[in-house]
């Protein structure tokens, strides 16, 4: 699926190190501070490997999603002109990561002087709500010139810009403006950056990994209060586990971290909740693969992300879920406990399915 996470966060917070090893180094480019770079994550899913050891495929396929690293903004960068002009790449993601510096290196100097997540936060805020003010205040000075003619649906839409302006103003984020549904059509044709979901990353050096530090104990609160989720990560670490190749390895490292798990796992798997994503699987013995669709696809939507036959000509589904699966053991066994189902059309797919595709084209 066409869908992905943009990395930002003030100039040298460390997104570029995030990126490289949510990546493993597999990002198009250099990986380097200063240009837009493109990577695949895949999404880890335990039950896949789960599958496929009762399977014994001769390939297993995880699923992906995409990241975006986006050269780090500036303080009133927005304002200058060809300033921040990477806020365009962020107005094409889905989904935004936001690292904030939580660590102390006099060996990397901060724009600000001192390391302050919590500034560096409202700077960059700022600097988002500031661009959708100039595109909102553009689209509502459009609409002013047809309301000015007695067009009655323009006019309605200068007044609702008008107020999103006044909110975006007092330095609220457009995602907190409340708008009647029959309204919101005023402002979804304006890609704000302000409205889409974020997860915050407070990236730490390595003793702080496990449990944090002053600066996360600083901004925690407030973005709790924001309801936002807030994940701990020490990307330089993270990014040096990334690049070993023996899985032995990483897990000696991660376990001198006192971790179970690298965090960019737990990252990824916040990212896919976020965008509201679920996990259907297919196996055979050629191959075992895990597939990603939206919350609430149908059957034949979902076949069509395999291929677009199977959706012009989807009959039905044979559905398992996996959890029974590997309960059983086999599919065999999930039809004698009769765990094995035939859908339609209109099937919702639900996350953790087993598909075997029906059709005819």
């Amino acid at each position: 699926m066409a869908l992905n996470c943009g990395i930002i966060g003030i100039a040298g917070c460390g997104k570029t190190t995030l990126f490289n090893a949510l990546s493993r180094g597999r990002g198009s480019g250099s990986q380097m501070p200063g240009r837009t770079n493109l990577g695949q994550i895949e999404v880890p899913d335990p039950r896949l490997e789960a599958i496929a050891a009762i399977v014994k495929p001769a390939k297993t396929v995880p699923t992906s999603l995409e990241i975006v690293d986006i050269p780090g903004l500036t303080k009133g960068g927005s304002k200058v002109k060809g300033g921040n002009q990477f806020l365009a790449d962020i107005r094409q993601c889905d989904a935004i990561i936001h690292v904030l510096r939580c660590f102390d290196d006099d060996t990397v100097p901060h724009m600000e002087g001192s390391v302050n997540p919590l500034r560096d936060k409202e700077i960059v805020d700022l600097e988002l709500i500031t661009s959708d003010w100039e595109t909102v205040d553009k689209k509502r000075s459009r609409l002013q010139k047809v309301a000015a003619v007695g067009d009655k649906d323009a006019k309605r839409g200068t007044d609702v810009l008008t107020a999103l302006i006044e909110h975006l103003e007092n330095g609220e984020p457009a995602s907190t403006f409340e708008i009647h549904e029959l309204d919101r059509k005023f402002m979804d044709d304006c890609y704000l950056l302000t409205v889409k979901p974020v997860i915050y990353v407070c990236n730490v050096d390595e003793a702080s990994a496990l449990n944090g530090n002053r600066h996360t104990d600083a901004v925690r609160p407030v973005i709790e209060a924001e309801k936002r989720e807030i994940l701990i990560a020490a990307a330089l670490a993270e990014s040096e586990i990334a690049s070993l190749d023996d899985e032995a390895d990483r897990q000696e490292f991660l376990k001198d971290m006192g971790l179970t798990e690298p965090a960019v796992n737990k990252l990824i798997r916040a990212a896919y909740k976020t965008l509201k994503l679920q996990t259907f699987f297919t196996f055979g013995p050629k191959e075992t693969r895990a597939w990603t669709i939206r919350e609430g696809t149908p059957a034949p939507k979902a076949a069509g992300t395999i291929h677009s036959d199977m959706e012009r000509g989807f009959i039905r589904a044979e559905v398992m879920k996996s959890s029974d699966f590997l309960e059983l053991g086999s599919e065999h066994a999930c039809k004698q406990a009769g765990k094995f189902n035939i859908e339609g059309k209109n099937y919702i797919v639900q996350d953790g399915d087993i598909f075997h595709i029906r059709f005819n084209v």
